[in-house]
Parts: structure tokens; C-alpha cells; sequence
């Protein structure tokens, strides 16, 4: 029987106070559980940003986005990983609507040969 695999996007927001090397080391680690448990398609580290209200008396955090493809029984253990690890503040995780997914990607083709016409002026 195949596995179902989902597209999901998670952002989660690290402390500060962990440093620069704690913070990459904390990165590395959610890259790995979630390409063991299914298949990373981008991450994306927005970096240090000002919060929108303060979370554990602290004003800034580390922003970093993964897009991943994993079973729905995961998500469930990477929320609980989250949510037991010290130094993340905050985390979510959606599930992406294939219909929204296809539709991106139609409008993205359609985007290149302007682009290229732009380009070639």
C-alpha cells in the first residue's frame, strides 16, 4: 500500500539568546528529523525579526520557514518536538492545499517567458 504524503510548511521562531551557532545547530536539527521522517523541499531563514508582542519577556526572535512532504502521523510528533525543545518560542505547522499548490505553479510558468521578454529589452 503506498504512503500518502502530504506538503506542509512549518515556521518556527527561536530565541535569540541561543547565539548563532546554537541557532544553526537548531535549524540543522528540525532539516534532519523532518528529511528522516519525509522530504525537505525548502528552507527558508528569514532571520532575526522584532516579535509582535513580547513572548517569555523576550522582543526578537529567529524566524526560519521549512516546505516538507510527510505522512499526517509526523506532524504530529514534529509538534511535540517542538514544543519540548528549549529555545523555540513559538511554532506552527499547516498542511497546503494541493489545489493552492498547482495553481501557484501554473501562474509561475506563465510569469517566466514575460520575464524573459523583460529581460531580453
Amino acid at each position: 500500500m503506498t504512503e500518502i504524503k502530504n506538503s506542509y510548511e512549518t515556521v518556527f521562531i527561536l530565541s535569540t539568546k541561543l547565539g548563532e551557532d546554537d541557532t544553526a545547530a537548531m535549524i540543522e536539527k528540525f532539516k534532519t528529523l523532518i528529511s528522516k521522517h519525509g522530504e525537505v523541499e525548502s528552507v527558508d531563514e528569514w532571520g532575526k525579526r522584532h516579535l509582535a508582542y513580547p513572548i517569555a519577556k523576550q522582543t526578537e526572535g529567529y524566524y526560519t520557514l521549512i516546505n516538507f512532504k510527510s505522512s499526517p502521523e509526523f506532524t504530529a510528533e514534529l509538534d511535540r518536538v517542538y514544543k519540548i525543545t528549549d529555545g523555540v518560542l513559538r511554532s506552527l505547522i499547516i498542511r497546503k492545499d494541493e489545489r493552492e499548490i498547482e495553481a501557484a505553479k501554473k501562474a509561475e510558468v506563465k510569469a517566466e517567458p514575460a520575464a524573459e521578454a523583460a529581460q531580453a529589452e
